[in-house]
Order: C-alpha cells, then structure tokens, then sequence
C-alpha cells in the first residue's frame, strides 16, 4: 500500500476538527476560589482558524467537557460546529460528518490523549500537537513543532492553507 503525503493528506481536507484541553488550550484548567474556570487560548490559533473559514474550511470542536469558556471562544471565531461532554467523541463526529455532508478522509482531527484516539484512527489526516501523551504522537499522521494552547493549531492551519493553495492569497492581504 502506497503511503499518502502529508501535503496529499492536507489538500483533501474540507474540516478541521479540534478537542480543547492539550489542544486549543496547553491543558491547564485554572479553579478560582469562587468555582470559576479559567482557559488560555492562542491568538494566532485563532487567526489560524478564521483563516480557514475564509478560504471555505469548516471547523468544528468535539470535547468531553462542557465549559462555558469553549461556547464563548468558538463564538468569537465563528466556529458553528461544537461539541461539547462527549467522552465518547465518535457519536458526535458521525453526527457531523452526516450533517456537512463529508467523508472522515475529508477530515483533519487535532487530539492530545486517549479519548481521541478512535477519531485519529478514522480521518484522513491525524494531528497530534508536540506535548501530547507519546501514544497519540504515534497514532498520528504528524506532530506539530508546537505544544496544545502554544500555536499547534496554528500549524495545522497553516499547513491545510499552504496545501490548498491560499497562502499567498491570505498573506497578499496584510502586505499592501
């Protein structure tokens, strides 16, 4: 069996889909002493992500937390598709995939850990950000050079944009 290009891989993509804590966020969950919850996320992350849905991408989270904090940032950048209190990701992903329409090669999954294991073992390209547990590193299609919540995202946007062709098209835009 040939082995399919990482840039092969990128071209087919039509979703980007993401889990949060170790991915969007470095995995750190920040209690305060009244019950509140903080999260940090990326800026570039996000410019990432608002580039892809210019350019025609989906992009969509499957979690298995419920955090107000994800509602209000996959607002922020547009992102329609959210998931969230899914141990099992794989009902939501089938879900989603019926909803747009596509196929799971169609799909770039980022995960860290176990719970995304049965959805990297599914898509056409398979994301693991650097500090993610060495199990899923090797489960993965590629590993960033970033760790989750440091701009791992990011590479993946950027690595999806230059494969489709965008890039000079969104870089054109910041250099006049």
């Amino acid at each position: 069996m040939a082995t399919i290009k990482l840039s092969e891989r990128a071209q087919a993509i039509k979703l980007l889909c993401l889990d949060v804590d170790g991915v969007l966020t470095d995995g750190s969950v920040i209690l305060g002493n009244n019950g509140e919850e903080f999260k940090a996320f990326n800026i570039k992350d996000g410019f990432g992500l608002r580039a892809l849905q210019k350019f025609g991408l989906h992009v969509a989270i499957i979690t298995g937390r419920q955090s107000a904090l994800v509602q209000r940032r996959a607002d922020e950048l547009g992102i329609p598709h959210v998931y969230q209190g899914n141990s099992d990701k794989r009902g939501a992903f089938a879900e989603l995939l019926k909803k747009l329409k596509l196929s799971a090669q169609q799909v770039a999954y980022v995960g860290d850990d176990f719970p995304d294991l049965p959805l990297m073992g599914q898509v056409g390209l398979a994301v693991a950000p650097n500090d993610a547990h060495n199990e899923i590193k090797a489960a993965a299609h590629w590993t960033t050079q970033n760790g989750g919540g440091r701009g791992a995202v990011r590479e993946v946007c950027d690595l999806i944009l230059q494969a489709q062709g965008h890039w000079s098209a969104l870089r054109s835009e910041y250099e006049k």
